[in-house]
């Protein structure tokens, strides 16, 4: 009878969770979207602000690598020939 009784709960269990799902992942998915597209408009807005740039300005986007970094911090390198 436990047994039966187990079957029974997990099936009304599979079945509720099935029907529940049913009625709100609409709405989950929808709000998930919402919040996504917010935050493309949000980003794509900064970029936009960003790239605004005066006539005639020079304007230069590059990012150091991590080899020039480790060179200022040393020093120069000179390449150097010995003389016989």
């Amino acid at each position: 009878m436990g047994l039966l009784k187990t079957i029974l709960i997990i099936l009304a269990f599979y079945y509720g969770f099935k029907f529940l799902a049913r009625l709100f992942a609409p709405v989950l998915i929808k709000k998930a979207a919402e919040t996504m597209q917010k935050k493309a408009e949000e980003q794509f807005r900064t970029k936009q602000q960003k790239e605004v740039v005066r006539e005639g300005e020079t304007v230069i986007d590059k990012k150091p690598t991590k080899n020039q970094q480790s060179k200022d911090s040393v020093g120069e390198y000179v390449d150097f020939e010995e003389i016989e």
